[in-house]
């Protein structure tokens, strides 16, 4: 397969990704009644292996419906959320039409994942968000990075195959 080819393949993959973290950041209140709906459900041995992971989603849910009952307007900090998500999935358009001189947007993205750390970290410990929790948000960063290693190198490659002459 061409290293074109190649680095298109991740990077659609990474835009889908983003866009999808984005679009979930929108319904989020539906998102966690069905998440402890199926957490609670008859045949879910949640509660008995992972009561502390239940009772943080029931906690979060009923902050959600009780924030949004009384003050919508604070959901409009997720709306931006996701806004965000979005925007910085269109950056990624200028890598998949010319990964070489738009290496940077790579650069920036990969950057991005590594300050989700310390952000989780930081902001979680200062919100009250439980460790597992904060290694989930991590693990956005962590995971999101590989695709984007993935694709520089092959930008990097792709970077030598156009600067080597072809034999005529």
């Amino acid at each position: 397969m061409a290293t074109l080819t190649r680095v298109r393949i991740w990077l659609v993959l990474f835009i889908v990704c983003l866009i999808a973290s984005g679009v979930t950041a929108f319904p989020l209140e539906t998102e966690l009644r069905l998440a402890s709906s199926v957490l609670h459900a008859d045949w879910s041995p949640a509660p008995q292996l992972l009561p502390d992971l239940v009772t943080w989603v029931d906690r979060v849910r009923d902050a959600l419906i009780d924030t949004n009952n009384r003050y919508p307007f604070i959901a409009y900090a997720s709306d931006w959320l996701a806004f965000a998500h979005l925007v910085i999935a269109v950056a990624f358009w200028g890598p998949l039409r010319d990964p070489v001189r738009n290496i940077w947007v790579v650069q920036f993205g990969m950057i991005a994942c590594v300050g989700i750390i310390p952000l989780a970290l930081i902001a979680g410990s200062i919100r009250g968000i439980p460790l597992g929790w904060q290694l989930i948000d991590m693990s956005f960063g962590v995971i999101g990075i590989i695709p984007l290693i993935i694709v520089y190198r092959l930008i990097r490659r792709l970077e030598r195959e156009q600067a080597t002459p072809t034999p005529a």
